[in-house]
């Protein structure tokens, strides 16, 4: 096995999964430590204006249950599907929060004017300044001072931004009249490394004393380490505009998954969930039965995280990926990672890998990770036509991995084995990744678990 270059894969998948993983014994009896769904409910005050948890006043156990049974009735019809490996603690999981800015009007926003202390919801700060999310299908703004499945320290600094806002003059842009200045607030922190990333989004280029406003709020939190002010002076509903200027700091944070380190920038795509997501792609890589002698391509590849994790197990990894500024980031983690054996292309991964099977060039796993819509025919097709020994398919959204895994097994592939993976408690949203081998292959396949929740 080649080593030079290659950086050593934390294999913690086990201790991780004995951490956080909800066991399966418990799938089996859902009469074994009932929780109390009505205590459930009342957890959240935003529960039934917010929208944004589709399971609140569900027990963990029961929310657990119903994905399962949902990724069974779609996929169990292709392979084996394992019980799904929750968390032990599905609160406060996200490393990624976002508030959008107003002012409280009555009439207008979802609170329905002031609130006092004590009844369960959160109170403006001085000038009326509210923060928080849509309310469901409107743009009515919620005022939020923590949510259950944000991180804390990320909601508290969102809630300080707010009340700072009013002694510095700062107002809150209006989408309906196109004035102020703060629209969002976006804070990203490093689960592993503490860093912790604050990107002010304003409707035009100058904060009034930004060097005061970061004093003062660096004051309140020194763990900030830096500060992005983000310009989006356009009508529209994307958070983050084009534009950027670093005003505290380095502009970025880093943070380890699997044993690699990793770039975070305001734009970069990075998992929100890191506890699962590193049993995810350590169940992934164990799915690719890599030897140190396989020639791997990362589809969808992104800032590289999965490749890059793999490169230390494989010959040779190769991502593609369109996104231009994603590669840019990739490039810069295998640098940082002294990885030396994977090449990143800005291409379509679907025409890259049509272009070397007409070169006859051979791959042996292919990881794709598509988004929600999952992938499209050309790609699928590109696939077959490359015809790697076994494709890792990591999806988001079990119906379309069930349409991509009719193709794919129509055309010369076996599923083999599902692991469902609750990324996102308390929605409804459920990650999975599956194995699929060419049938000569899935007899040397040895990593697959039994068949005892099909």
């Amino acid at each position: 096995m080649q080593t030079k270059g290659k950086k050593k894969i934390i294999d913690n998948a086990g201790a991780l999964q004995k951490k956080y993983a909800w066991k399966s014994e418990k799938m089996q009896d859902t009469k074994k430590a009932p929780q109390d769904t009505k205590k459930q409910a009342a957890a959240c005050p935003y529960a039934k204006k917010c929208g944004g948890c589709d399971y609140q006043g569900m027990s963990y156990e029961q929310q657990l249950q119903e994905k399962q049974t949902y990724v069974r009735k779609n996929i169990g019809d292709y392979c084996k599907v394992l019980p799904i490996i929750g968390m032990e603690n599905p609160y406060h999981y996200r490393n990624k929060v976002h508030a959008v800015f107003d002012v409280e009007r009555r009439g207008k926003h979802a609170n329905g004017g002031r609130r006092t202390a004590g009844n369960g919801h959160a109170k403006a700060a001085p000038g009326g300044v509210i923060s928080g999310v849509y309310k469901a299908g409107t743009h009515e703004v919620i005022n939020i001072d923590s949510c259950e499945i944000e991180d804390e320290l990320s909601s508290t600094i969102i809630r300080d931004i707010r009340g700072l806002l009013h002694s510095f003059k700062i107002k809150t842009y209006d989408e309906d009249t196109g004035y102020g200045l703060l629209r969002h607030v976006l804070v990203r922190r490093g689960f592993h490394s503490g860093e912790v990333m604050v990107v002010l989004v304003l409707g035009s280029p100058i904060l009034p004393s930004k060097n005061n406003f970061v004093k003062a709020l660096r004051k309140l939190h020194p763990e900030i380490t830096t500060v992005v002010v983000n310009i989006n002076d356009k009508q529209t509903s994307m958070v983050l505009g084009e534009k950027e200027t670093v005003i505290y700091g380095k502009g970025y944070i880093e943070d380890t998954l699997c044993g690699c380190t990793f770039r975070i920038s305001p734009k970069s795509f990075y998992q929100v969930n890191p506890v699962q997501t590193e049993i995810l792609y350590n169940k992934a890589i164990t799915y690719a039965g890599l030897t140190g002698k396989e020639k791997v391509i990362d589809a969808y590849c992104g800032t590289g995280t999965i490749g890059l994790i793999a490169a230390s197990k494989a010959k040779e990894v190769i991502g593609v990926e369109l996104n231009r500024d994603a590669v840019k980031d990739a490039v810069i983690n295998a640098k940082r990672n002294n990885i030396k054996n994977e090449q990143f292309y800005n291409a379509d991964a679907g025409k890259f890998m049509v272009e070397l099977s007409e070169q006859n060039k051979k791959v042996d796993v292919v990881f794709m990770d598509p988004p929600r819509a999952g992938s499209d025919e050309a790609f699928l097709s590109s696939v077959v036509k490359l015809a790697p020994k076994k494709v890792v398919y990591m999806s988001c959204n079990p119906e379309t991995l069930a349409r991509d895994l009719k193709y794919l097994t129509r055309h010369g592939y076996q599923a083999v084995e599902c692991q469902p993976c609750d990324m996102f408690p308390f929605t409804k949203h459920v990650e999975c990744v599956c194995l699929l081998t060419k049938p000569h292959e899935a007899k040397h396949h040895v990593n697959a678990t039994p068949d005892m929740d099909r």
